[in-house]
């Protein structure tokens, strides 16, 4: 769905995607453009069709990107194809690995996922205030599900683009919690970091916009003292992701196939590892696609695995 609501400022045009990409924010007015986000590679296609409904013959300007998340930057490249003027703004954190384009160290390596390459011109820093087409935002870090994730705040309408620091209903994995770094207690720091600015509508990652933050971060704190208190809860959460992910990615994929996929995105051996190595792998690999399917998200036939 593409989204220019009334409680939106003329020249924002929220882009809500389904969960394999996230989400993008256009902003654009007669003499400049920028896109927060880009979405999963598979979905750039239809990003570059809704660009051109928006912008006409109108060029864009500025890519920004939230984290680099492969279902959040994986349109980037496309875009830098159709728009070669446009300057492509990455965490300041994440802008060596970048131009280096360690794949290992982006996590699509470990994740199993892909993002086709896309060169960065420049790192945004937690305090640069960005003019986006006539908008000021503020960027803030926003550690936790990504350590090198950052969160941009509009003050003047209490704007904020919350990427996957906070959902209106739910907890994104907290990846450093398996890759090293703070885990649990970022995301509880970022939480009180949003709940001072106090936004009006939030703009996540996922899902819908909103307007309760106050609701969001309880439920996300909810959800955090869980997943604090039983560390393998949250372990099973994310391989599940990651299964979920991979074949919303592919649609389907035979079970052998799969199955190699499983081994050689390390981060799932590295959770069966840490926390279900008592477990045979796969057993294990097997009982979390059987939760997936009892809950209808994947199904099972004839030696394939299906997306639902």
């Amino acid at each position: 769905g593409v989204f220019r609501f009334s409680m939106l400022p003329e020249g924002m045009v929220f882009i809500q995607r389904d969960w394999l990409s996230s989400n993008s924010l256009l902003l654009h007015n007669d003499r400049s453009s920028a896109l927060i986000d880009t979405g999963y590679e598979t979905h750039a296609p239809l990003l570059a069709e809704l660009m051109r409904h928006h912008l006409s013959e109108q060029p864009l300007d500025e890519i920004l990107n939230t984290h680099l998340h492969s279902d959040h930057c994986g349109g980037n490249a496309l875009l830098q194809k159709l728009y070669p003027s446009a300057q492509i703004a990455v965490p300041s954190f994440s802008l060596e690995t970048s131009l280096d384009w360690n794949e290992d160290s982006l996590t699509f390596l470990t994740t199993g996922q892909s993002c086709p390459r896309f060169q960065p011109h420049r790192g945004i820093s937690p305090g640069d205030t960005l003019e986006l087409a006539g908008f000021h935002w503020q960027a803030h870090h926003a550690p936790g599900h990504d350590n090198q994730s950052l969160i941009f705040f509009e003050s003047n309408h209490r704007l904020l683009v919350s990427a996957d620091a906070l959902w209106e209903n739910g907890l994104a994995v907290v990846f450093p919690a398996f890759l090293g770094g703070p885990g649990f207690e970022a995301v509880s720091q970022t939480l009180d970091e949003i709940e001072k600015l106090q936004p009006n509508w939030v703009l996540p990652g996922h899902g819908r916009m909103f307007q309760n933050a106050a609701n969001a971060i309880a439920l996300a704190r909810a959800r955090l003292k869980v997943f604090d208190k039983h560390p393998e809860k949250h372990a099973w959460y994310a391989a599940k992701v990651m299964v979920k992910f991979k074949l919303m990615a592919e649609h389907s994929m035979a079970w052998t196939v799969f199955f190699h996929w499983a081994q050689k995105a390390s981060l799932l051996s590295l959770i069966h590892n840490l926390y279900f190595e008592q477990r045979p792998w796969d057993d294990w690999l097997d009982s979390i696609c059987q939760e997936l399917i009892d809950r209808k998200a994947i199904e099972r036939r004839e030696g394939c695995m299906f997306n639902v």
